[in-house]
């Protein structure tokens, strides 16, 4: 791959914005692990490598298991994951692919059904960051160590 612009180098001040939203997530109510899965299911979806490498190693680190990690992919047809969990896989993968049907009442329903309104939107923030992100790595070419 050709090496393409640094952001953090060309827009200093947009990437820190972007470490903003970061340190933001870091003091929200939602489970570090959960907040790891969202990052890993989005990447997914996205295709991105860099951020699949730094977020499966992430998630290592805070107690996730191999199994789960390696059956995210696929978490409607494994019984790894929880009620809640699986309700905010939903979600972030219909804000990742959001051309495709918005976000359905059912979907928003059921993580409103498991999370209070504050938690909703933290869970909705740590989607929408990680979907920056991966743009960011993609459109320039960031390459996993």
């Amino acid at each position: 791959m050709t090496k393409r612009t640094v952001i953090m180098k060309e827009t200093p001040g947009a990437y820190q914005a972007m470490i903003g939203l970061e340190k933001f997530l870091g003091t929200t109510s939602i489970d570090k692990q959960l907040k790891e899965l969202i990052k890993i299911r989005a990447s997914q979806i996205n295709g991105c490598a860099y951020c699949i490498n730094m977020h499966t190693k992430d998630a290592r680190e805070l107690g996730e298991t191999e199994k789960r990690i390696y059956a995210l992919s696929a978490w409607r047809d494994t019984p790894y994951f929880t009620e809640a969990e699986r309700a905010v896989l939903a979600l972030t993968e219909a804000v990742t692919v959001i051309t495709k049907e918005h976000v359905p009442d059912s979907v928003y329903d059921e993580v409103a059904r498991h999370f209070d309104s504050t938690q909703v939107a933290e869970i909705i923030m740590a989607i929408i960051t990680i979907n920056a992100w991966n743009r960011i790595a993609i459109s320039t070419n960031m390459m996993p160590e």
